[in-house]
C-alpha cells in the first residue's frame, strides 16, 4: 500500500524527533536533499519569489508561482513537501479553498485524512508569548495539526509553546533571524518535533553564484573557482540521467524488435 505524502510526514515526525526538513528552491535541490538523508523537504514562499522570479517577498508572487514550483518538485521527488501558502492568497476564505484544491490537484493537499495543516503564527514579536500560544490553540481547534510559532527567541518559549498547544511544533532556524541557530539536541529538549532550515541552501546558491559571476567578470577566466564547483558527472548522477539513457536505449531496441 503506498503511503500518502502526509501519512509518510507523520511517520517521520514520529520517527525522527525533531524532524529535520531543508528548504528546496527547486526540484534539483529537492534531489539534493534526499541523498543527504532527508525525510521532509519545504518550499518557501519567499524563496519561489527571489529564487524564481527575482522579486522580493511582498504579495507579488502568486498562487500559480507556487503551483509552478511545486508541481515541479514533487513530479520527480518523493519526498513530503511542506509547502508555504502564505494567508491563502486571498483575504476570503474562497481564497484559501481554492488554494488548497489546487494543492490537491498537485499532489500535496488534504487528499486523505493524513494530510498536515500547519498552522504559523507572527504574534509573538508583536503581542507576546501567551497572545501568540492563544492564537496557536484557537488554530488547533480549528483543525491545525501542527503549529509554526515564528521569532522565538529562547528555548524556554518552545517548552511553553508545546506544552499549550498539545500538537508538533516547529522551529524555524532560519539564519539572520531573531531566532539563535539551536542545534537539534537542544531544541529536543525543549519538546520541539521539527526543525525548519527553510533558505539555507539557497543562501549558499547565491553566495557561489555571485562568487563565480565576479571571479569570471575579474580573470577572465573560471580557471579559479573550478574547484568549487559540482562537476557534470556528480550532476548526471544526481539527477539520474544515466537512468534516463538506458530506458531510452530499452525503448529504442524493443521497437527495432
Amino acid at each position: 500500500m503506498i503511503q500518502s505524502p502526509g501519512a509518510l510526514f507523520r511517520r517521520a515526525v514520529q520517527e525522527e524527533s525533531p524532524l529535520q526538513v531543508v528548504g528546496a528552491i527547486n526540484a534539483n535541490h529537492a534531489l539534493l536533499a534526499k541523498r543527504a538523508g532527508f525525510k521532509a523537504i519545504y518550499l518557501s514562499g519567499g524563496g519561489v519569489a527571489a529564487g524564481s522570479l527575482g522579486l522580493p517577498d511582498l504579495g507579488i508572487s502568486n498562487l500559480d508561482d507556487v503551483l509552478t514550483d511545486v508541481r515541479r518538485i514533487t513530479d520527480v521527488c518523493d519526498l513530503p513537501l511542506l509547502v508555504d501558502v502564505d494567508t491563502g492568497f486571498g483575504s476570503s476564505a474562497f481564497n484559501v479553498a481554492r488554494t488548497v484544491k489546487s494543492m490537491i490537484k498537485f499532489g500535496d493537499a488534504r487528499t486523505d485524512e493524513n494530510f498536515v495543516i500547519m498552522a504559523r503564527t507572527d504574534a509573538l514579536a508583536v503581542e507576546g508569548i501567551d497572545a501568540a500560544i492563544d492564537r496557536a490553540v484557537a488554530c488547533v481547534e480549528a483543525g491545525a495539526d501542527m503549529i509554526f510559532p515564528e521569532a522565538m527567541t529562547d528555548l524556554a518559549m518552545y517548552s511553553k509553546f508545546a506544552k499549550a498547544v498539545g500538537v508538533p511544533i516547529l522551529a524555524n532556524i532560519t539564519e539572520f533571524g531573531s531566532t539563535p541557530l539551536f542545534t537539534v539536541d537542544e531544541l529536543k529538549t525543549a519538546d520541539v518535533g521539527i526543525v525548519l532550515y527553510p533558505l539555507s541552501a539557497f543562501r549558499a546558491m547565491n553566495k557561489a553564484a555571485e562568487n563565480v559571476y565576479t571571479a569570471i567578470r575579474r580573470d577572465g577566466s573560471q580557471q579559479a573557482v573550478v574547484d568549487t564547483m559540482q562537476t557534470r558527472a556528480e550532476l548526471y548522477e544526481r539527477i539520474n540521467y544515466h537512468d534516463f539513457e538506458q530506458k531510452l536505449d530499452a525503448l529504442f531496441a524493443a521497437q527495432k524488435k
